[in-house]
């Protein structure tokens, strides 16, 4: 017996025996309603979302060829109809997630308004967020299931027996919408309790997968920015452990926890790590500050000493009270930040790098994975980078070391379009292409992001819709750029009205009311004129 059938025999049962005053509730509305409603909570989410990642992980860790990729989303619509896509044109979801950026949160979902990536919005934004996302998901599976329902009852009504099974099999064999996200609680909103509430908030809301930066919560900054300020590994450390916490606490206990460190680009910390004997993680940390050696009667008013092996040093204190790291040491505070993650609790890795560069992020996987080999990275495919004209530098330069003639190219200006059709910019678009693939087989990439597209997305839209709307197209602007694109590529919102819920609001009417219901989408609703 299918489940659709064995939820519609239990309905059956349990109606009977209620007696007539249960007459009127009819088994297969009940059984259809409880697979419109699969995941009645946040947690159950978390669950269900968390083996499916801890699965790609292994199935990535026996073949690098099985990365994983998602889109970050605003919104709970964006992302519904990210995920409707997928199916539709790959007809299956494995291997893609949504991504929760809390850049986009601060631009986009902030009741100050546009805010910077600096931590500055609401923090229970990110949960609602995470909320939202899976609202509009599961709303996409009950409109999914209502079509396949009106399908069985089509079949039933003109006898078609094989139809009538297609229309089962596909109701049985249904794959969600609902997929793991992985969620940007920056680095933790206050210190590792704040962290810890927070973190509860966003599991309870859905999510399996938190990723946490190392940074200094009220100094964060945007990765792809200046100024940015790195925390003691103990400091970090307390954070990932709030997390496991949180998860653990609540029963899910597979989730997962992505360690970000911004070390790369960051030069600056706001403390001197506690050390108690040499060679200590806070030794480690402190090795690496921009200090000086000095005698005791150099000692200044108000300085901060260290004592290392029986030498006094001065560490550089700017003005801002911040304590600078040496330059040239980013590499090597990245690659102790990812050891040390790893072996306190973290399960993946998000290195924030200032350009796409497989060598330079694969170099430090490399020294990564000798001491933890099957270390594995959540990677930023950032829209702060220009990729066009990185990769044309790439080649350029590779060109360069080969010896090859590139006296046609100017390497600073090769972000010109007069380039486009060049073999240099060949070179570099399939470069592109396969960069994901690449980092993925070279870098120990297992999952790839793009932070912020649907926000570039959108401005872009919107940008052809004004100039032909409000230009001389007029109306076609809109008829010809949007609507007459969406009928023919099967973009599911042509018929909005049922992309909100309409059919749904329907089919429940019919349940409630039976033939004195009143629908919505009899012959006069003008969503026919797109069957």
């Amino acid at each position: 017996m299918s489940i659709y059938s064995q939820d519609i025999a239990a309905a059956a049962n349990l109606v009977a025996q209620h007696g007539s005053s249960w007459d009127a509730i009819s088994p297969e509305y009940v059984a259809r309603m409880k697979a419109q409603n699969r995941f009645q909570t946040g947690l159950e989410i978390a669950k269900y979302t968390a083996k499916i990642m801890r699965d790609d992980m292994a199935s990535y860790d026996s073949d690098n060829s099985k990365y994983t990729q998602s889109l970050g989303c605003w919104h709970g619509f964006i992302g519904q109809q990210k995920m409707i896509s997928i199916k539709k044109h790959f007809n299956n979801t494995k291997g893609r997630y949504l991504y929760l950026s809390g850049w986009m949160v601060a631009a986009l979902r902030s009741e100050f308004g546009p805010l910077p990536d600096q931590s500055m919005h609401e923090k229970t934004s990110v949960a609602d967020l995470i909320e939202e996302l899976y609202t509009f998901l599961r709303q996409a599976d009950s409109r999914e299931l209502g079509g396949l329902f009106r399908e069985l009852d089509e079949a039933r009504e003109s006898g078609n027996a094989v139809k009538e099974q297609d229309a089962k099999n596909k109701i049985d064999n249904f794959q969600t919408h609902v997929v793991p996200i992985i969620a940007d609680i920056d680095a933790g909103f206050g210190n590792a309790e704040a962290t810890y509430l927070l973190a509860k908030k966003m599991i309870e809301a859905g999510a399996c997968c938190i990723q946490i930066e190392n940074q200094v919560s009220d100094e964060k900054q945007c990765g792809h920015q200046d100024g940015k300020v790195t925390v003691p590994h103990d400091d970090f450390l307390a954070k990932i452990r709030a997390v496991r916490y949180a998860f653990l606490e609540l029963g899910v206990d597979d989730g997962l926890i992505v360690a970000r460190t911004d070390s790369l680009g960051a030069g600056l910390t706001k403390q001197i790590a506690v050390t108690k004997e040499p060679g200590d993680l806070g030794d480690q940390y402190n090795s690496f500050l921009d200090a000086e050696e000095i005698r005791p009667e150099d000692m200044q008013n108000g300085d901060v000493v260290l004592n290392r092996s029986g030498k006094l040093l001065r560490p550089k204190r700017l003005p801002s009270n911040l304590f600078q790291f040496r330059s040239g040491t980013g590499e090597d505070r990245v690659v102790l930040d990812c050891i040390t993650s790893l072996q306190h609790g973290a399960d993946l890795l998000w290195i924030e790098t200032e350009k796409p560069h497989i060598g330079q992020i694969g170099a430090m996987v490399k020294r990564i994975r000798e001491v933890v080999p099957n270390a594995k990275l959540v990677y930023n495919n950032s829209p702060s980078f220009n990729w066009t004209l990185n990769f044309r530098q790439q080649v350029f330069d590779a060109w360069t070391e080969e010896g090859k003639d590139v006296s046609g190219y100017e390497r600073n200006q090769l972000m010109s379009a007069e380039y486009d059709d060049t073999e240099l910019s060949a070179v570099a678009d399939e470069k592109i292409r396969t960069f994901q693939a690449d980092a993925a087989r070279e870098a120990g990439i297992f999952h790839h992001l793009i932070t912020l597209p649907t926000y570039h997305t959108a401005a872009l839209s919107t940008d052809n819709l004004a100039k032909d709307y409000f230009g001389e197209m007029g109306m076609l602007g809109y008829v010809a750029g949007v609507q007459r694109k969406e009928i023919r590529q099967g973009i599911a919102c042509v018929k909005h009205q049922n992309m909100s819920g309409s059919d749904i609001g329907d089919d429940h009417k019919e349940y409630f009311s039976g033939d004195a219901a009143l629908k919505a989408s009899g012959k006069d609703n003008t969503m026919n004129q797109f069957s």
